[in-house]
């Protein structure tokens, strides 16, 4: 009697288990999207940091497929991170979702690629192409619809010789965005223009050939190192703070405030004078890098953290060099070894 009392208590614990969706928990399209998408893409897939995701031509030009290799894949170096920790049915979920974007009815396009000649398309190329997606394919500078550059140009040209756009676009899908062009972006329909079938088959096969090539430095991000650079200081902490200034000064940076670190969380009098933080900007650097990458407003303008550590004085402050391993982006390759340089010269001058 017991026994069966047991089991039919067990069999509605698991109906009330199932029921409740933790028994066999179903990737959510849209929860997947907000925590991993909605930042760069927009909650609604209206663009940002990252392409728009909602225009009905890019819905009606791309296949699942593409979508599922883009997410695999990402862009090396152009902002957009590979998603391969997601389980097959999440990113399902998340095509479903972004597809459902879309409101307008989609027109099916149909079209035969045929074997094109490298050698014609490349002068074609150069044409009608290279003047926004580069010479060599390279793409478009800076970052969404955002302050990189005016928001009336809802997407940037991609990156064709990117090896996670070489391995999500198939010669159809090239081939269908040059016939069919993109509504409210500058890609235009080149039938509609003029150019013939087997003209536009000419550009698929010399943008196919990139992937023969060397992947370009627009798809290399610096290899990831310390997130700290760290020195000791033969001075104490009020002396090490203004030697610290006195170093961003001459190396043209504008001193913006010197206060305890832990400012604005406790009360005045228990502020510590043992941690302090100065902060500078050199803002001709910061516009820069600005324009390259909004998201470097994260972390500047550049500051410095001084603290009495045991013994020791230390000062600290990010390394630049991290940033474009995090941010996935190549463009910001040559400002974070310049700004390295400087914070690494900055530090040194400051405790000698």
């Amino acid at each position: 009697m017991v026994s069966s009392r047991i089991s039919y208590i067990l069999m509605l614990l698991s109906l009330v288990w199932t029921n409740s969706g933790l028994a066999s928990p179903v990737p959510i399209g849209e929860k997947l999207y907000t925590r991993h998408c909605a930042a760069c893409h927009g909650a609604q897939g209206n663009g940002g940091v990252g392409v728009p995701l909602s225009l009905a031509d890019l819905h009606a030009v791309v296949d699942d497929e593409y979508l599922r290799l883009t997410i695999r894949h990402g862009r090396p170096g152009r902002i957009m991170p590979a998603f391969n920790k997601l389980s097959d049915a999440e990113v399902g979920a998340l095509i479903k979702h972004v597809r459902g974007f879309n409101k307008t009815k989609i027109k099916t396009i149909t079209v035969k690629p045929s074997k094109g000649d490298v050698t014609r398309g490349a002068k074609l190329y150069a044409a009608h192409c290279a003047a926004c997606h580069g010479a060599n394919g390279e793409g478009g500078h800076g970052t969404g619809v955002t302050y990189s550059r005016p928001r009336d140009l809802p997407v940037l040209a991609p990156a064709l010789n990117n090896p996670g756009f070489l391995a999500a676009a198939s010669d159809v899908v090239i081939k269908k965005t040059l016939v069919h062009g993109r509504k409210g972006t500058p890609m235009p329909s080149f039938l509609k223009q003029g150019m013939t079938e087997a003209e536009i088959d000419d550009i698929v096969a010399f943008v196919r050939g990139f992937v023969q090539r060397e992947p370009a430095m627009s798809a290399k991000v610096l290899d990831s190192e310390n997130p700290i650079l760290i020195r000791t200081s033969a001075y104490n902490v009020a002396e090490t703070s203004e030697r610290v200034k006195e170093a961003f000064s001459r190396f043209n940076m504008r001193v913006i405030r010197t206060v305890p670190f832990n400012q604005g969380m406790v009360e005045a009098k228990d502020e510590n004078p043992q941690q302090m933080i100065v902060d500078a900007c050199d803002f001709g650097f910061l516009n820069k890098a600005l324009a390259v990458d909004p998201r470097v407003g994260l972390f500047l303008p550049c500051r410095v953290t001084i603290t009495q550590h045991n013994d020791k004085v230390l000062v600290m402050t990010i390394n630049p060099k991290r940033l474009a391993a995090i941010f996935n982006n190549s463009e910001l390759n040559q400002l974070c070894d310049e700004m390295s340089k400087i914070y690494n010269d900055l530090l040194d001058e400051a405790v000698q």
